[in-house]
């Protein structure tokens, strides 16, 4: 009977609703929410240098050498080539081949040559699943797995899969571990030869497995798969010869395994963060610096005949703050020395390597300039008493003496005078870890009282390079450079390198080879446990200590003795390597100024000598020096003589110190001169001391009204006693400047409302009025 009309409606419309319940479910397969195949299966960690060496490869959790690498990262020689040899239908077939299976089996079963029907996904279903597909269970549950693949993935995921997995023999799997091992290259750069090796390998991997020298049976696949290749690549023609040529490979023992401690600081750094997605880490490190690095740590220790036994070494590039060399210990692979210990990660006392930021911070607060004269003298603060390493002390000395001579009590004592911030909380705002409260060091933290990293010293030595901003140190070559903050102001990180470079090299320590200057400290800490040397060379900052491990102290750790050797081998090194620096220039509001040598104070007449210092205006310290003072002596007594001279009167300059600092120039064999006994003199025979300068301009009843963005320029002059060399000028108590005398001296008015003026000649003799200055805008 012939079915009726509502019947066949019914049917039709059943049909229609199974076929959309089926294709939704099938849909609903795809889409639903699963983990990547990337996430199931365990994958090592290859970690590259700067320019794409491989530096290290871990082993994945199953013991196998698998590096996930995304379809994207794998030459597209390889991909096509897989394609052709493998399954030139993978993009049109739903996971398998019926036509390739029934031929693979007919020829299997009728005793013909064994072919394999296997497409790409039923492969890597087996690969997957560990399948044994030798049984027709086997086959037929590969199948199955096969078309859930494709169901539940896109083509693009499953070619991704497939790749990963491909079997090369031992424990290595996967295109992007076997370039690796073999090639020592990573899989987006092999060649034309290489790719279609790493094609035919898995088909067979104990016979054609490769060696040093390339196994026949494997350059025969390859030639036969080039051949193959040529029909759709007529191009490659020209590659005959070179295909035709036997590859040369590496062992997987000759795996590298370069900068351990490095290596290993990356993989615990970046473990709990999001290393899981991200097999191939590339970093900052320079291999080649690094290799040098390690060479010259070790070769140094080895020459030393003074217990000393370890070191440590760590590079760094300020221009990005990347990690460049990272030297653990002498001799990773010994345990004499704990060497596996990575001696960078490691908070010791860096004895004086840090006064350099005390006198940069003394310059940002106005206590200092680098030529202002400092104390060196037995000194108490409450109960504490510092000394000198040598326990001499040298009387008074220049900043820039005290910092290179590496002098306790000037450091001490601008120590205790530094506000807002403290060094206590410069430290801590500069990253330092770890750290006490600040009455628990005191003033001892100027000394190494704290602990640091040889990382978070390089940190601050940066710092110093990047004009006062603090930024964290770079290890991944991708990671965006931070813009840091600012902790120094850039003229004083400026004049503390400036005077940190002035400090000379160690005898010992060769011959320079740069010509840019290298500003460096060292340091010592106590009982001799750690001696460390720092500096900034170029764009590079480099970190360098010497000691023991377990602490143990040595009277060899010294830092000028045992670590600045060492310190200038590598900067040397690096510098004869990379020599396309340019030195660094001042900041514009930095200038120079002439100073009394003695004092480090403005010149009065009677000074001798004289030095240039840089000066930060507004900011630097300055004021007339008195330590010279000519003396009118008796010639008849001796004596000084009273006013009015005459000619039995003449007249000499000496210096006037405090007693205690005569005292310690005394003891230290170089007593000054003391002027001549004084007498009374009588009120009526004085004179008075000369004419004070005179100020003519500015005008103290005038108000300058001046133009903001035009010529805001008001002359500063002065008439002065004969005899006046030059008129010193101040602003509001901030030094301006040096005009000769009875020449104007140019000031740019930089605010509205009133401002002191005031004029001191090279007499001492001053001269001070109020102006009103009035900004147009």
């Amino acid at each position: 009977m012939t079915a009726s009309p509502v019947n066949q409606r019914r049917k039709w419309w059943l049909s229609l609703v199974l076929l959309a319940a089926v294709s939704l479910l099938a849909v609903a397969i795809r889409y639903w929410p699963r983990a990547p195949l990337a996430a199931q299966i365990p994958s090592s960690v290859a970690i590259f240098d700067a320019r794409g060496e491989l530096l290290r490869l871990t082993l994945a959790s199953d013991q196998q050498y698998r590096v996930w690498t995304p379809l994207e990262n794998i030459s597209p020689q390889v991909i096509d080539a897989l394609l052709l040899h493998e399954d030139q239908h993978f993009y049109r077939h739903p996971g398998v081949n019926p036509i390739a299976l029934v031929r693979a089996s007919v020829a299997t079963y009728t005793g013909g040559t064994r072919q394999g029907g296997s497409t790409l996904t039923m492969q890597l279903a087996r690969l997957l699943y560990g399948l044994n597909t030798r049984t027709i269970g086997g086959k037929c549950k590969q199948i199955w797995y096969a078309l859930g693949l494709e169901l539940r993935y896109s083509k693009r995921d499953l070619l991704e899969a497939h790749l990963n997995l491909m079997p090369y023999g031992g424990n290595v799997q996967g295109v992007g571990a076997a370039s690796l091992v073999y090639f020592g290259k990573s899989a987006d750069k092999l060649g034309l030869g290489q790719a279609l090796s790493l094609v035919v390998i898995p088909q067979s991997p104990a016979r054609r497995g490769p060696d040093e020298i390339e196994p026949e049976s494997l350059r025969a696949a390859r030639v036969r798969l080039f051949a193959r290749w040529i029909e759709n690549h007529p191009d490659a023609k020209n590659e005959a010869e070179l295909i035709a040529l036997p590859l040369r490979y590496s062992r997987l023992d000759q795996l590298p395994f370069h900068a351990p401690h490095f290596t290993a600081s990356i993989l615990e750094k970046y473990r709990s963060t999001d290393i899981g997605a991200r097999q191939s880490i590339y970093t900052t490190l320079d291999a080649r610096l690094q290799r040098l690095s390690e060479q010259i740590v070790n070769r140094y220790v080895r020459e030393q005949h003074n217990g000393i036994r370890n070191a440590a070494a760590l590079l760094v590039d300020s221009r990005d703050m990347s990690v460049r060399a990272m030297v653990g210990s002498a001799d990773f692979f010994s345990a004499d020395i704990q060497g596996q210990v990575n001696g960078t990660l490691a908070k010791r006392s860096p004895g004086s390597a840090l006064k350099p930021f005390i006198y940069a911070l003394a310059m940002d607060q106005g206590l200092i300039h680098p030529m202002t004269v400092l104390k060196d003298a037995p000194t108490h603060f409450g109960s504490f008493s510092p000394e000198n390493f040598d326990g001499r002390f040298v009387g008074p000395l220049t900043a820039t003496e005290a910092l290179t001579r590496s002098r306790n009590i000037p450091a001490v004592a601008l120590n205790s005078r530094l506000t807002q911030p403290t060094f206590y909380q410069f430290l801590r705002t500069a990253g330092i870890a770890n750290m006490f409260s600040e009455s628990h060091y005191g003033l001892a933290l100027a000394l190494g009282g704290g602990e640091v990293t040889m990382e978070e010293a390089a940190t601050l030595y940066a710092m110093l390079a990047n004009h006062g901003m603090m930024a964290p140190l770079r290890y991944r070559r991708d990671d965006a450079a931070n813009e840091g903050t600012q902790l120094l102001s850039n003229e004083a990180s400026f004049m503390t390198l400036d005077m940190l470079a002035s400090a000379p090299r160690p005898d010992n320590a060769g011959t320079a080879t740069s010509h840019l200057p290298i500003a460096w400290k060292t340091g010592t800490s106590w009982g001799f446990r750690d001696a460390w040397t720092a500096g900034v060379f170029g764009p590079y900052v480099l970190v360098v200590w010497v000691g023991n491990f377990d602490g143990s102290s040595n009277s060899s750790f010294v830092g000028v003795q045992a670590a600045a050797p060492l310190f200038f081998r590598l900067s040397d090194a690096v510098a004869a390597r990379e020599r396309n620096w340019q030195p660094a220039v001042a900041p514009e509001k930095l200038v120079r100024v002439e100073v009394c040598s003695a004092s480090g104070e403005l010149p009065n007449a009677d000074c001798p000598k004289t030095s240039s210092t840089w000066f930060i205006p507004g900011v630097s310290p300055i004021k007339l020096s008195q330590i010279h003072r000519r003396v009118y002596i008796d010639t008849r007594t001796g004596k000084q003589a009273c006013p009015p001279y005459d000619a039995r009167t003449r007249s000499e300059v000496f210096e006037f110190w405090p007693s205690d600092l005569l005292q310690l120039f005394s003891q230290a064999g170089m007593p000054r001169r003391k002027p001549p006994a004084t007498v009374e003199c009588e009120s009526s025979n004085s004179v008075a001391n000369g004419t004070p300068p005179r100020i003519t301009s500015p005008v103290a009843t005038v108000t300058y009204a001046v133009r903001q963005s035009g010529d805001n320029v008001i002359p500063l002059t002065a008439n002065t006693e004969g005899g006046v060399q030059r008129v010193h000028w101040f602003i509001d108590e901030s030094y301006l400047g040096t005009s000769a005398a009875n020449e104007a001296l140019a000031w740019i008015a930089p605010s509205s409302g009133r401002h002191l003026v005031r004029a001191i000649d090279d007499q001492g003799r001053a001269d001070s009025r109020e102006v009103n200055v009035s900004l147009l805008q």
